[in-house]
């Protein structure tokens, strides 16, 4: 068994889902009475926030690998980061970084294959929706990549930062959110969703429209599982 090692914080919700699920995973797998090694490194959503929307690429990338080397020195064999937008610099990170990384993007991407999709939607932060390392990676499965129109965009990321970050589930985004769904399965003839920011699963719950919302999540926890216990994908 291999320790875990993550770096949370981004946000605070999305990383006790993380912890739960993993926990839950794990003894899915290995039995009630048995528990895995995680380390969590909560780091700051809003250094992310700020260095991400300001584009300084190579800080992230450093601010980063700074968490990743608190976690190998605390004994983590392999690392995995609770958050999509980060994976912007992934290719940096993992070129870097002392321990494996397993990739919240590339698990997905896998996932989506299986489930033989060929045209996805991506919901997530303005920053993921407008930059194109889902559609680099998921082009490698050729899988396109569908994203919402700009005030769709706009307004997924006003209700996940003033209202799903903070910890808020209202009825009344929800009930937005699938609207917006409901016009790319119409409109752009998405045959999936994914749910590109880790709290975006703890208010869209469940699959709509007859397509699979893949839970990056929970794809991202089940990676990360299967390698701590060195199982083969």
């Amino acid at each position: 068994m291999k320790k875990i090692g993550m770096i949370g914080g981004f946000g605070p919700e999305a990383t006790l889902d993380y912890y739960r699920l993993m926990i839950e995973r794990y003894r899915q797998k290995q039995g009630e009475e048995t528990l895995p090694e995680i380390i969590i490194y909560s780091m700051d959503i809003y250094t992310l926030l700020t260095l991400v929307g300001q584009k300084r690429w190579d800080d992230v990338t450093e601010w980063l690998l700074k968490g990743i080397n608190t976690l190998y020195k605390a004994g983590a064999e392999f690392g995995i980061i609770s958050a999509n937008t980060p994976h912007i610099v992934f290719d940096r990170l993992r070129s870097s970084s002392p321990i494996p990384l397993i990739s919240i993007v590339e698990e997905t991407s896998k996932k989506a294959k299986e489930m033989g999709l060929q045209r996805v939607g991506l919901f997530g932060t303005s920053f993921t929706m407008k930059a194109s390392f889902f559609q680099k990676v998921f082009a490698n499965n050729n899988i396109s990549i569908v994203v919402p129109r700009e005030q769709d965009q706009d307004y997924i990321q006003y209700k996940l930062m003033t209202e799903i970050e903070l910890g808020q589930f209202l009825e009344e985004t929800r009930k937005g959110l699938l609207a917006i769904v409901k016009r790319m399965v119409n409109e752009d003839l998405i045959d999936g969703l994914i749910l590109g920011c880790t709290e975006l699963p703890l208010i869209l719950t469940k699959n709509e429209f007859d397509i699979p919302f893949l839970n990056t999540t929970k794809i991202h926890v089940e990676s990360a599982i299967r390698y701590c216990l060195m199982e083969k994908n």
